[in-house]
């Protein structure tokens, strides 16, 4: 059974979420060095530089509209609804999502939240396709 055009951009965002957290460890680990990075991280530890608090903080978005993605497209799949909606949605949300991440790793104002707004977008019609 081939994989449709949906769970292709699932997969490449789940792909995607790897990516993030290997950024956003990399850059932490640069700032604290690798001895820190395999240690058991008991102590304190002081807060994120620019870098890696940037690129913390997009996985950390991403997380949080991640399993709403991988429910929608699923059950959109299960219950038959995958379309032109859907197509759609998963590829405004996955490069939505990978557009977003340099741009809030390099603090880009703005640009940033109206690619999340995509993203977004791309959220709301798979959620819609359920429904149609």
């Amino acid at each position: 059974m081939d994989m449709t055009p949906e769970f292709i951009m699932l997969a490449f965002t789940l792909i995607l979420a790897l990516v993030q957290i290997g950024a956003a460890g990399m850059a932490r680990t640069a700032e604290l060095g690798a001895k820190w990075n395999a240690g058991p991280r008991d102590a304190a530890v002081p807060p994120p530089g620019k870098l890696a608090g940037r690129l913390m903080r997009a996985q950390s978005n991403l997380f949080e509209t991640l399993p709403i993605f991988a429910a929608a497209v699923i059950m959109a799949h299960i219950a038959g609804k995958d379309g032109q909606l859907t197509f759609v949605g998963t590829h405004l949300y996955f490069f939505g999502r990978l557009i977003y991440l340099p741009l809030y790793a390099f603090g880009v104002p703005y640009i940033r939240s109206l690619v999340w707004l995509v993203a977004a977008a791309g959220l709301v019609m798979i959620l819609a396709a359920l429904f149609v």
